[in-house]
């Protein structure tokens, strides 16, 4: 269940998108969200997937998904210790946001970040 970290919301219009955003405003909450729509990841899987995060920002990162209800981490007792994250049911509910964040981006990145046509060339294997 959610913390009580954050603060009480006065419900005046746009309360509950304070409230969303407040869940997923750190720098690399939505990305990992977005990665782990695709399943179950292990924390270097998460690293590789998102390769500018530092391992002690996307700890931090995860805790907090974690403490907010998002994420579910799962501790098996083995040595070394293997640990795995998953998408909450509350988690999985924001895939459709997530996914139409992506679109939005997508569609406009030429307009904040590289050109359009450049991602595509990138991407693509030579």
């Amino acid at each position: 269940m959610a913390k009580a970290r954050h603060s009480r919301f006065d419900c005046s219009p746009g309360c509950s998108v304070e409230a969303a955003i407040g869940l997923i405003d750190g720098k690399w909450k939505s990305v990992v969200l977005f990665h782990l729509m695709s399943g179950t990841l292990r924390f270097n899987e998460i690293r590789r997937q998102v390769p500018n995060v530092t391992p002690r920002m996307l700890t931090n990162q995860l805790r907090d998904l974690e403490a907010d209800g998002l994420v579910e981490r799962t501790v098996y007792p083995q040595v070394p210790p293997k640990v795995e994250y998953r998408l909450s049911p509350l988690g999985r509910s924001m895939g459709p946001i997530l996914l139409a964040l992506k679109a939005w981006g997508d569609e406009n990145i030429g307009l904040y970040g590289k050109p359009k046509g450049l991602e595509s060339r990138e991407d693509s294997p030579a």
